[in-house]
């Protein structure tokens, strides 16, 4: 920032601008304007030409000068102060706890044999800052986490291995009781941060048939869950070794950021199995895995069946919009046996037994 210095001279004012830390040096111009001649003492101009020299000196170096004398008073200034018991600062050892039989389950079942990590207890630093958020109730976590197991890692076992889970599988979750909102109005309802991490919302709304309460449209939520943990794990698999380019043709030009505002009967008209389909290749890709495994066969083959005869308002023709699904199956289809040695119809079956375990 630059300051105005006003100064009066006679019948005129003269303006220097000067810096906080350089409104000093013009004392020092006087040195060059003083004319040594033979006026001046001989014994004094030695004098005068070595302070010209000092001056040119200071002026070059007054910067170093400066931010040396600043360092040694800082230092001189410092004393060691005690920071006390960091074990009792929370996130240094001060935050532990005594284990539970959740920590047990954990430890027994996702950290030992996958090398799993699970936080359940509240840390807003695992989620978004800006969200309003609720932990999960501890009476969720075994049997949420149960399910989980039986439903994704299972399953997945199942058809390859267990090393292929220990590969793959994200190493950390992130529990959160309530949804995540979004401006636009729609909600988050997991997130994977590169393979490493995993966050599930809306723990708090499960209720599998087994437990108390259960009531028929909380098959919903279950499937809402599942179908988000399907969903990041395909991103994980697509990310490592990804899906033939020839899906991203099959409905090029249909693309939108707009999806939030199509409903997913909309978005089934122009070939999209859901509405979040529509946003970019990737999520279509993903949502056609997660929905075929989460719904099953029957239930996949239901969402074809429902796409109504006539043209979309896109133009796109029932025949049209039911070959774009059925390209989009059968790369998934031979994506997961190529790439991976994986039967997805035989996946998909076991999955969907899994789910409807916990719902009829």
């Amino acid at each position: 920032m630059m300051h105005e210095k006003h100064t009066e001279q006679r019948t005129t004012a003269k303006v220097i601008p000067i810096s906080s830390a350089s409104g000093w040096w013009p004392v020092f111009n006087s040195y060059d304007e003083m004319i040594i001649d033979s006026r001046v003492p001989a014994w004094l101009v030695p004098l005068l030409e070595r302070l010209k020299h000092l001056k040119n000196f200071l002026v070059n170096n007054i910067h170093k000068t400066v931010l040396f004398i600043c360092i040694v008073l800082s230092l001189a200034s410092c004393k060691k102060e005690s920071v006390g018991d960091v074990e009792n600062i929370p996130g240094l050892g001060g935050d532990t706890w005594a284990n539970t039989p959740i920590d047990t389950w954990i430890n027994d079942s996702l950290t030992v044999p996958f090398n799993i990590a699970v936080k359940y207890k509240w840390d807003q630093f695992e989620l978004s800052l800006n969200k309003t958020l609720v932990p999960p109730k501890e009476d969720k976590i075994i049997p949420a986490l149960s399910a989980v197991k039986k439903v994704w890692i299972d399953t997945y076992i199942a058809e390859t291995d267990s090393l292929f889970m220990k590969k793959y599988v994200p190493k950390f979750f992130a529990l959160c009781g309530s949804a995540s909102w979004n401006t636009d109005g729609t909600i988050t309802l997991g997130t994977a941060e590169g393979g490493r991490k995993v966050v599930l919302y809306v723990l708090n709304d499960f209720r599998s048939k087994t437990m108390s309460g259960y009531v028929p449209s909380d098959s919903f939520n279950i499937k809402q869950m599942f179908h988000t943990i399907e969903h990041e794990f395909a991103h994980i698999l697509h990310q490592t070794i990804m899906y033939p380019q020839a899906y991203k043709s099959i409905s090029v030009g249909f693309y939108t950021s707009n999806w939030n505002n199509v409903s997913d009967a909309d978005a089934r008209r122009d070939g999209f199995v859901t509405a979040y389909a529509e946003s970019s290749p990737d999520e279509d890709f993903v949502e056609m895995v997660s929905m075929m495994l989460v719904e099953g066969k029957a239930g996949f083959e239901a969402i074809v069946s429902s796409i109504p005869a006539g043209t979309s308002a896109n133009n796109v023709t029932q025949a049209q919009a039911i070959s774009k699904l059925r390209q989009k199956e059968a790369i998934v289809v031979n994506y997961f046996k190529d790439t991976w040695g994986i039967d997805f119809y035989s996946l998909q079956t076991r999955v969907r037994t899994q789910v409807v375990d916990l719902i009829k």
